[in-house]
């Protein structure tokens, strides 16, 4: 397949993107969401999407917001793990259920109780960025943007 970078190839809907994706983060803001966990939430869609350009671009993001490399190690296994808060499972359940949204299959029940531990804002705004991130994973693989040391 031959790589075109669409951002370039047409600058409006590229465009279009970056207002969306700023909308979106503005919604979460709204949402109370912390910075980390919307970090979260980005990385882990790109891993489920296998978008390397976006989850070197998010790890490094959410280490600049604290996170550390043992939760970031665990986080493809976030619910077998000890590392995460209850409103982070959630959200992780979020991205997992967006991201995953045609593959039922892929998703197992994962026992967190996503409406009892996060509001109506906040499950919206998750999943509008999860959404955004989705998007972008997309145009990064389809792009063939460069991910190098």
């Amino acid at each position: 397949m031959t790589h075109v970078n669409i951002g370039k190839v047409y600058a409006d809907p590229y465009q279009a993107m970056l207002d969306f994706a700023g909308a979106a983060a503005a919604a979460g803001t709204d949402a109370g969401l912390s910075p980390l966990l919307v970090e979260l939430v980005k990385v882990r869609a790109s891993q489920l999407n296998g978008c390397a350009f976006c989850l070197r671009m998010h790890a490094a993001d959410a280490v600049k917001h604290g996170e550390t490399a043992d939760r970031l190690a665990v986080l493809a296994g976030w619910w077998e793990s000890q590392y995460f808060t209850p409103e982070e499972q959630a959200a992780l359940q979020i991205a997992e259920s967006v991201t995953l949204l045609s593959d039922h299959g892929r998703l197992p029940d994962r026992g967190i109780d996503v409406e009892g531990i996060l509001n109506e804002k906040q499950i919206a705004a998750i999943t509008w960025l999860t959404v955004v991130i989705n998007s972008w994973n997309r145009i990064a693989i389809s792009s063939h943007y460069p991910v190098a040391p």
